[in-house]
């Protein structure tokens, strides 16, 4: 047998042809067999990377959490504003406007009220985006504009809130009650001394799961 030259772009074309499929069909409808259809490769070629369509949707949700990381990053290099708090509300309305950042949101929704599903998640948040958000907050604890004792911790609590509380799927919420939820985030965070959440960006997140509400119920 002949052996694969690329790995690298294999394993890519892989992700991204199953990306497609999961968003286009929903992850539930889409077999291995579709995935290798729509390849044109053999199944001893996926099954070299993946046993299983678990793991590929593993390796889709991991190829998304560090698009989002680096995007994140390089929004922090680029972003220019007058201190921290300002920079850090512009950060995050871009990343939640980002529609490659949001590409997979529908589909992952599916596999919201899986608990390894939703305790990956949480590990990712806490582990990689609370991380980056805790150290924009550091520097407005410099500058003045946040005035937080616990900036690594509102990190955290705010990644878990917008994640997994607020997340309509998980709890069946309507949209009222997600808004409301935001608006009640946006206040305790400003009681912590981090007001960062901005009405625009409660307004990208509504739509955002306004979106997702509405691709379930087309899949219904």
């Amino acid at each position: 047998m002949a052996r694969n030259k690329y790995p690298e772009q294999t394993l890519e074309q892989i992700l991204s042809v199953s990306a497609r499929l999961f968003t286009d069909k929903g992850y539930e409808k889409t077999s291995v067999q579709d995935i290798i259809e729509a390849l044109g490769m053999s199944k001893g070629a996926i099954y070299h990377h993946f046993k299983s369509k678990e793991e590929i949707l593993d390796a889709v949700m991991n190829r998304q959490f560090s698009y989002t990381a680096q995007m994140m990053n390089v929004l922090i290099q680029n972003t220019q504003a007058a201190n921290a708090r300002e920079k850090l509300i512009s950060i995050l309305e871009n990343v939640m406007a980002d529609q490659d950042a949001h590409s997979l949101d529908r589909v992952l929704s599916t596999q919201i009220k899986n608990p390894q599903f939703v305790v990956t998640g949480m590990k990712e948040g806490v582990n990689k985006d609370a991380s980056i958000i805790a150290a924009i907050l550091l520097e407005g604890k410099v500058d003045g504009s946040i005035t937080t004792d616990y900036p690594t911790e509102c990190a955290e609590v705010l990644i878990l809130l917008v994640n997994i509380w607020i997340n309509p799927v998980l709890f069946e919420r309507s949209l009222s009650e997600t808004v409301n939820r935001l608006k009640f985030l946006q206040y305790m965070m400003k009681v912590l001394g981090v007001d960062i959440v901005s009405d625009q960006l409660i307004q990208r997140i509504t739509e955002r799961h306004s979106d997702i509400d509405a691709y379930r119920q087309d899949g219904q």
